[in-house]
């Protein structure tokens, strides 16, 4: 296969669609074996016009993108792999109009297809963080006088999601959205993402204090100081920014609760960032395997009318 490291390879490269077809089929099937999703036989057939797999003893016909966030989707792979590409590799995202006229399809269309694509960059482990650890929590919300009227509880944090942030210094990020800020929610957090015994640098929020029984806790408070040598929490501050600079200036309005997808989104380029542009694109489409998000899910829950406005 080329050598594919900029948008404009990956744009020539996969614009034939038999070559995104024997892409898909590395991707799915890399030893080469391909097995029938119905019936588990490995005499297949392929139907070269339409880029379709044949089972020959049970004659089900089935396509590359059959158990993958492609799947039942009309758009051809071509299109499909350059969205992958700008959403895997754009600092701060791409918007589902400027990828719709991109790639020359609905707003809507292209909504479905970047949300499809931040459940694939959605990464799941049970390893846990180790060494010199940050901990703090952000909040993400609309100013209140760009808020329709009945949204407007209060001042400061109140009507916002929260999103907790875990970083190892020098390693990765591990993020997630919280209903609060307790003890019970922050610690249960950092406990099963931190070995224990790491040192954990957090703000002087009383909910982190039950720490110091399972860590070495330090503590820098920012209302006297954001740095105390070693103690503080700038690599999240770091994060925050590139979260909410994605989340104001490309999506614009975010519905809540899809905002854990755009932190998937984000954390995935920030804990690729030191890979090329053509290894991060091969990682999401390696993680395309097995799952899928429906237009009803996706907008299974009811958020005031929000049809991805971004």
């Amino acid at each position: 296969m080329e050598q594919i490291e900029t948008l404009m390879d990956a744009v020539k490269y996969f614009a034939d669609l038999n070559i995104c077809h024997k892409y898909m089929l590395r991707i799915k099937w890399p030893d080469g074996q391909i097995a029938c999703p119905k019936c588990d036989g490995q005499n297949i057939g392929h139907v070269a016009t339409r880029n379709l797999l044949r089972c020959r003893d049970c004659r089900k016909q089935f396509s590359a993108k059959l158990g993958t966030i492609f799947e039942d989707s009309p758009l051809g792979l071509d299109k499909w792999f350059v969205a992958v590409w700008c959403i895997a590799n754009a600092k701060n995202g791409i918007s589902s109009y400027e990828l719709g006229r991109a790639i020359g399809v609905t707003q809507k269309s292209a909504w479905h297809m970047l949300h499809r694509i931040r459940a694939a960059m959605e990464t799941e482990t049970f390893a846990k963080l180790s060494g010199e650890v940050e901990s703090d929590e952000t909040f993400i919300g609309g100013a209140g006088q760009n808020m329709h009227q009945r949204k407007v509880r209060g001042r400061g944090a109140v009507g916002k999601a929260i999103v907790h942030g875990i970083l190892q210094r020098g390693g990765e990020f591990r993020g997630s959205v919280v209903a609060d800020t307790t003890r019970e929610t922050l610690c249960v957090a950092v406990k099963n993402n931190v070995e224990r015994g790491a040192t954990v640098y957090t703000d002087a929020a009383p909910s982190y204090m039950a720490l110091d029984a399972d860590y070495i806790h330090a503590v820098v408070d920012h209302a006297k100081q954001y740095v105390l040598g070693k103690i503080h929490t700038n690599g999240l501050e770091n994060f925050w920014s590139l979260l909410k600079r994605s989340l104001h200036g490309t999506y614009v309005q975010v519905a809540p609760f899809h905002l854990f997808r755009y932190l998937a989104e984000q954390t995935f380029r920030y804990n690729k960032r030191k890979l090329t542009d053509g290894q991060r694109f091969r990682l999401v489409m390696l993680s395309t395997l097995g799952k899928r998000l429906t237009w009803r899910q996706l907008t299974a829950e009811d958020f005031c009318g929000f049809m991805g406005i971004e």
